[in-house]
């Protein structure tokens, strides 16, 4: 009897699986994966709508980033819950999530500018509209703090989001070129050349080294962004399953010992370890000298990320530097961390 009741519960399962889209079994959980929504590509004329879903904006920060827009071709928009403060936030938790919301539900917005990051985007997660934006797909571009709106519309709707420039730091060439390439032409192939480093600042600077943790080439979907808001969303209903994943991060102002902890935190976890590759950009600030009593933020990286055996570079254009690369979450990209190139192997965009 008990043999029966055990089949019958099996086949219950079975059963149910078969009726969710997209569904792998792996050994330690159940990851279900909706499908892939991309959003319409950008061109001049388009309007974009900047939205500020966690720190406020300067009142002339804000003036630069619409005068950029317009320079590149666009038309740019904004609500009045963009201007002013609520505390450090740009505006209540209720209308963040109120100008994210409506900028999807808005026909005449073609894409959305996130202003800047800073942080609260994980207060409004639970406020956003996802059958909204689902309906509604649109490009929606940021980084820092909306590293986690991002992750969490791709895992609630399946829309691809990207990883790139905010409004405050838009105005660079060559964020603006990769910008354009992926969101504007949408090529099948994308090859990614890194910013050539000129600047003594940064050549003297160990924080921009370019370096191969562990050689190798894979393929995967990309997810990550900010280390410590990707670390913020462990469970939570948002958090990242890595597996077969390209996982890209990066990270600014945290001494090497909360880089430590937070990969930590990552490794011990039931999915990171099952990450196909690991692209890290810049981590700006996060790097100390070396001394008897620390450890340099390379030697942490090399320490935490080199026993996992899967490919891994670090130093890649992305993150809180001038130069930002544009990566599009979920869609499936090539990695050669030997050689230190990415590309991106299908069009981010229809």
């Amino acid at each position: 009897m008990s043999e029966r009741r055990t089949f019958l519960k099996s086949a219950t399962v079975l059963g149910a699986a078969t009726l969710l889209p997209n569904t792998s079994w792996g050994n330690d959980s159940i990851s279900f994966t909706l499908p892939k929504i991309k959003p319409r590509k950008l061109k001049k004329g388009d309007t974009i709508g900047l939205v500020a879903p966690g720190y406020a904006i300067k009142p002339e920060v804000l003036e630069k980033a619409l005068a950029t827009l317009k320079e590149m071709g666009f038309k740019p928009f904004h609500t009045n819950r963009l201007v002013g403060n609520h505390g450090y936030f740009s505006n209540t938790d209720e209308e963040r999530a109120k100008d994210v919301n409506e900028m999807f539900a808005n026909p005449d917005i073609d894409g959305i500018l996130c202003a800047r990051g800073g942080y609260g985007c994980t207060r409004i997660l639970d406020q956003l509209d996802y059958a909204t934006i689902k309906n509604n797909p649109k490009v929606l571009i940021g980084f820092s703090d909306i590293t986690v709106l991002i992750q969490a519309i791709y895992k609630e709707t399946g829309l691809v989001c990207f990883h790139g420039p905010v409004g405050s730091t838009i105005d660079d060439a060559y964020s603006q070129k990769y910008f354009k390439k992926v969101l504007m032409k949408g090529k099948e192939v994308q090859k990614i050349k890194n910013a050539k480093l000129t600047d003594p600042k940064f050549l003297e600077n160990p924080e921009y080294d370019r370096y191969t943790i562990t050689l190798g080439s894979c393929e995967g979907e990309l997810a990550g962004g900010s280390l410590t808001l990707v670390n913020a969303l462990i469970g939570t209903p948002h958090e990242i399953d890595f597996t077969d994943k390209l996982v890209f991060l990066e990270d600014v102002e945290e001494a090497p010992y909360r880089i430590d902890r937070m990969l930590t935190q990552l490794i011990e976890g039931p999915t990171f370890k099952k990450a196909k590759g690991i692209v890290f950009g810049v981590c700006k600030g996060c790097d100390r000298e070396k001394k008897e009593d620390n450890f340099t933020l390379k030697e942490v990286i090399m320490d935490r990320i080199a026993p996992l055996g899967i490919p891994a570079a670090y130093g890649m254009s992305f993150g809180h530097v001038p130069n930002n690369f544009t990566l599009p979450v979920g869609i499936l990209a090539s990695f050669n961390a030997t050689e230190m190139t990415l590309e991106l192997l299908e069009a981010a965009v229809l």
